[in-house]
C-alpha cells in the first residue's frame, strides 16, 4: 500500500490519503537537510521512515510536528494544506510520542493517560480541579476514555501505579496510550523501540499492528532505526539518504531495491541501522 505524491501546486492526489508530504525542502545554512521530499500516508496505513544517521528522519518528523519550518513544499492532511504548530497538533487530530517518556511522576498511570484525553485544555485529571459538576462529568468521561486506552494496550492492571514504578517497556506503552486516548487521525511515533530489548520489540510489533483500529481510520508514521520492526509492521516504507527519498514502496520492494541496499541496508536486512 503506497502512492506517489503529486507535484507541488496540484490538487490532493486522492481522498484516501491521510497525510501528503509534497516536495518538502529544509535548509540549515548551506546544508540541505531535506531535498524535495514527497510521500503519502493512506488512511489506516502504517508508513515507516528509515535511513542512516543524518539522513533527515528527525528533520522530517520535526516538520510534520511543526518544530521545523520547510523552506518550500507543503503538508496536506485529508486533502487540506496544514501548517502545524506543536501546541496546536491536537486540534488537527495529530498525536505524537517522543523518544523519551514524558510522563508525569506525580500522577498515576491512568491520570497520565487522562492528560491526553482533552488536548489543548488544562487537564481535569489533576487533583483539586474537580469541584464543579461539569468538571466532575468531564473527569469521569476522561477517566473512562483513559481506561479504555489502557485496556487496549493491556495496561489496565497498572492504572493506579506510579510511572516511576514501572519497567521501561511498560512505561513506553503508557506514553503510547496517552497519545491514543484522543483517537487521533494521524499518530507520529518517534523511535518507539528505543531502549527496548528483543522480547519487548516483538511485543511492540504486535501492538503496532493494531493501531489503525477496527475502523482503520488512524494512520501512523513510524520513524525507527530497527529495520526488522519496520519491515514487520509497516504497509509501506520510505527510505531517506542525505535528505532525499532513495526508495519507497512495500517492505519487500524496499528490501530488494539496489539503491537502498547500497546506501543503507547492506547484505543483512535484519541488522539494526543505528
Amino acid at each position: 500500500m503506497h502512492c506517489v505524491c503529486m507535484n507541488s501546486g496540484t490538487q490532493s492526489a486522492s481522498p484516501s490519503m491521510r497525510l501528503e508530504v509534497d516536495a518538502v525542502t529544509v535548509r540549515f545554512g548551506g546544508i540541505t537537510a531535506l531535498d524535495a521530499v514527497s510521500f503519502c500516508v493512506p488512511r489506516g496505513a502504517i508508513v515507516g521512515v528509515i535511513g542512516p544517521n543524518g539522513a533527515g528522519k528527525t528533520t522530517l518528523f520535526n516538520v510534520i510536528c511543526g518544530f521545523t519550518r520547510a523552506r518550500s513544499g507543503r503538508l496536506l492532511l485529508d486533502g487540506a494544506v496544514v501548517r502545524p504548530v506543536p501546541h496546536h497538533l491536537p486540534r488537527l487530530g495529530i498525536a505524537r510520542t517522543l523518544q523519551g517518556l514524558g510522563l508525569f511522576p506525580g500522577l498515576t498511570v491512568v491520570e497520565n493517560v487522562m492528560t491526553g484525553a482533552r488536548p489543548g485544555r488544562r487537564t481535569h485529571a489533576l487533583p483539586g480541579l474537580m469541584a464543579l459538576p461539569r468538571t466532575d462529568r468531564r473527569e469521569r468521561e476522561d477517566r473512562a476514555a483513559a481506561m479504555a486506552a489502557l485496556e487496549r494496550l493491556h495496561l489496565a492492571d497498572v492504572a493506579g501505579a506510579s510511572p516511576d514504578s514501572l519497567p521501561y517497556a511498560v512505561a513506553k506503552r503508557v506514553a503510547l496510550a496517552r497519545a491514543l486516548v484522543a483517537r487521533p487521525r494521524l499518530l507520529l511515533l518517534d523511535e518507539p523501540a528505543g531502549g527496548l530489548g528483543g522480547d519487548d520489540i516483538s511485543e511492540l510489533a504486535a501492538l503496532l499492528r493494531t493501531l489503525p483500529g477496527d475502523g482503520g481510520d488512524t494512520s501512523v508514521v513510524l520513524v525507527e532505526h530497527h529495520v526488522d520492526l519496520v519491515m514487520a509492521v509497516c504497509d509501506s516504507v520510505v527510505v531517506l539518504d542525505f535528505g532525499k527519498v532513495i526508495g519507497s514502496g512495500r517492505p519487500d520492494e524496499v528490501r530488494d531495491d539496489p539503491a537502498v541496499i547500497e546506501a543503507y541496508l547492506g547484505a543483512d536486512i535484519t541488522r539494526d541501522a543505528s
